[in-house]
């Protein structure tokens, strides 16, 4: 399976199109971004995003509800709303009392730090979802793009998730979409400004992971090429060694259970003289 601009699709890409989808609900005005989001249940037990053991709580996109409403914010509120409770106590029915679960959000865009409009920002409303204990409410939170500084300039989402110890990572793969979707009220130079600034930003960003993510990055093996370039010695069979594992890190990102072949050139690493 694939997404509409041709990356191959993963659980990720797959939750982060259904925000998409989501935020191309929402009103195009030239005063805000069009924003999708999701709430889901997740197994702690899963290092990655499992379709049949994630629990879809709730969905939210921008202005779904009355007034200025923000995606993650109608998000909660929707959630709030049909356990009979008052948006600020969602806290107290969101679930808790599974251990081995934990509270995960898919976000288009990363999720607010401040608003001109005096309405609490999304990052606010993220982090009251955790006050009813350790391990309790929003536990990590994904976006496709970072908020472009169109309405309060620098973007203080990431600093304030991290500061109130929710992680946060970033799904590539739909950041023209997401921006195109999130704009379209804009005019059109504007449009055309802040999608070229943020798929810009995306190229060149060094700070758009969090740690979690960049120690994961660190951990995969690198180009063999790409080091040789930067300068590190190589012998011939230490390249032919990550040759092969680049090759099995592509396919495995592509059909991540194993297939025969894939094995095989795991048998072939293992044996490669170093």
């Amino acid at each position: 399976m694939t997404t509409d601009s041709g990356t191959p699709s993963t659980p990720h890409l797959t939750y982060m199109t259904q925000c998409l989808a989501l935020a191309r609900k929402a009103p195009a005005l030239p005063t805000n971004f069009r924003v999708g989001a999701l709430l889901l249940s997740r197994s702690k037990a899963d290092t990655t995003p499992s379709y049949t053991s994630d629990i879809l709580l709730s969905t939210g996109y921008t202005m779904e509800l009355a007034g200025n409403t923000h995606a993650e914010q109608c998000c909660l509120s929707n959630y709030a709303s049909v356990h009979g409770v008052p948006d600020e106590e969602v806290h107290t029915v969101l679930p808790h009392d599974d251990p081995e679960r934990k509270l995960v959000m898919y976000v288009t865009m990363e999720p607010c730090g401040k608003r001109l409009s005096g309405n609490a920002p999304c990052v606010e409303r993220i982090i009251k979802t955790r006050q009813g204990g350790e391990g309790q409410g929003i536990q990590k939170v994904y976006f496709g793009v970072k908020e472009p500084g169109t309405f309060v300039g620098q973007s203080e989402g990431v600093r304030r998730l991290e500061e109130a110890g929710v992680e946060w990572e970033v799904v590539p793969g739909l950041e023209r979409e997401i921006l195109e979707v999130a704009v379209e009220g804009h005019e059109r130079e504007k449009r055309e400004e802040v999608v070229g600034k943020a798929l810009e930003g995306v190229k060149t960003d060094l700070d758009n992971v969090s740690e979690e993510e960049r120690r994961r990055q660190e951990r995969q093996p690198r180009n063999p090429m790409k080091r040789m370039m930067e300068g590190e010695t190589m012998t011939f069979e230490k390249w032919i060694e990550w040759s092969i594992i680049g090759m099995l890190d592509m396919l495995l990102s592509l059909n991540p259970t194993p297939s025969q072949h894939e094995v095989k050139i795991g048998i072939i690493v293992s044996n490669v003289p170093v």
